[in-house]
């Protein structure tokens, strides 16, 4: 299912493997020109933990674990991916729009912000979006030729059991939470919507 937002695609693509659904961004982004539509992802992934390009591997699972871990080229540290986890990849020309990094990765965050009816908040040093000292959003993102790809995770409504044989981000002892716990309504797919909507216009303005 896809939509086009403001000059955005929005494309939902439902429970999709995490290797799989990574070289698909990493061929869209190799092969996408000056008139390539920018798009975003909304999916939800199977049971993953990812290693950001400078994750120590010390902030992993120290024990055996049944959960696969993979290594990607996406900034930030290890994180884990489920279902019930809402996942928004941000495959947008940055050069293009004229937006900098840090500029979207703060366009990123608000975003959230915005969703979450302004509960939500930064915290200096520590990317992310945080509700009362507990992480409800991680951001990872990787620009290649100007145009970014990854994005951000959403915790919605999952089993956050795994984020504890991990430091969450890198930070040993991060609380995390979701959603669904904030008491905050909406499906993974609903809020997925609400936020690729807020994000487009603010894509769109910028």
């Amino acid at each position: 299912m896809s939509a086009v937002i403001e000059s955005v695609r929005v494309v939902e693509l439902g429970l999709c493997p995490y290797e799989s659904t990574l070289a698909a961004m990493r061929e869209f982004t190799a092969k996408r020109n000056a008139e390539t539509a920018d798009e975003l992802w909304l999916l939800e992934h199977p049971p993953v933990y990812t290693l950001g390009l400078a994750a120590d591997a010390a902030h992993g699972p120290q024990a055996a674990s049944a959960i696969p871990l993979v290594q990607v080229e996406r900034g930030g540290d290890i994180t884990y991916h489920g279902p019930g986890q809402l996942v928004l990849y941000t495959l947008v020309d940055l050069a293009r729009r004229g937006i900098k990094v840090k500029q979207f990765v703060a366009m990123l965050e608000q975003s959230v912000i915005d969703l979450l009816g302004g509960r939500a908040e930064r915290r200096p040093g520590a990317p992310g979006i945080y509700v009362g000292g507990a992480k409800v959003a991680a951001l990872g993102i990787r620009v290649s030729r100007g145009c970014a790809f990854h994005g951000l995770a959403l915790n919605v409504d999952m089993d956050l059991a795994p984020f504890d044989a991990i430091d969450p981000c890198g930070y040993p002892g991060l609380k995390v939470t979701q959603t669904r716990d904030l008491g905050i309504a909406g499906s993974t797919a609903s809020l997925g919507r609400k936020l690729a909507a807020i994000l487009a216009g603010k894509l769109e303005h910028a």
